[in-house]
């Protein structure tokens, strides 16, 4: 029969990186972005970039320092406000970047007017769909139901 004890010890004596979190890896914070990282996230999003090509640029940056996890880049965005802050800002340019392109190509036959319709559904929401909302004040209307007894007169 094996019995296995599960014992918080705590920090390795000395360990100086573990002090305070009983042990586990301290949390990577921005701390470890270069200088100027803000300037050069917003940058990519003017352009019209993506999430994917500032969590790229993040990896190329710090892959000496850390991997730019899916994880780590949800807590950034939960925990650091300087990095929310310029993610939600660089969301917004780009967003605008990709409404000025198809605005400014309005009378370009060359233009993939699919493309830049597809980019637009996929990457900031929008639809086809029309929801009209028939309800009063967000409740929803339901028609009354009448039973009809057998025995009623």
């Amino acid at each position: 029969m094996l019995f296995f004890l599960n014992l918080d010890m705590g920090a390795i004596k000395g360990n100086q990186n573990a002090i305070g979190n009983n042990g586990g890896h301290p949390k990577i914070g921005i701390e470890i972005l270069w200088d100027g990282w803000y300037n050069d996230i917003l940058n990519l999003y003017k352009e019209g970039g993506s999430d994917v090509e500032v969590r790229a640029l993040i990896y190329e940056e710090t892959k000496e320092k850390t991997k730019m996890s899916y994880t780590l880049w949800d807590r950034w965005i939960k925990e650091e406000i300087e990095f929310s802050e310029t993610i939600k800002t660089g969301r917004l340019l780009s967003e605008a970047w990709w409404s000025k392109s198809g605005r400014k190509n309005l009378e370009n036959k060359d233009f993939s007017y699919t493309g830049w319709y597809m980019n637009m559904k996929n990457r900031f929401g929008w639809t086809d769909r029309v929801a009209n909302d028939l309800t009063t004040g967000g409740d929803k209307i339901i028609a009354p139901i009448k039973w009809i007894d057998g025995d009623s007169e």
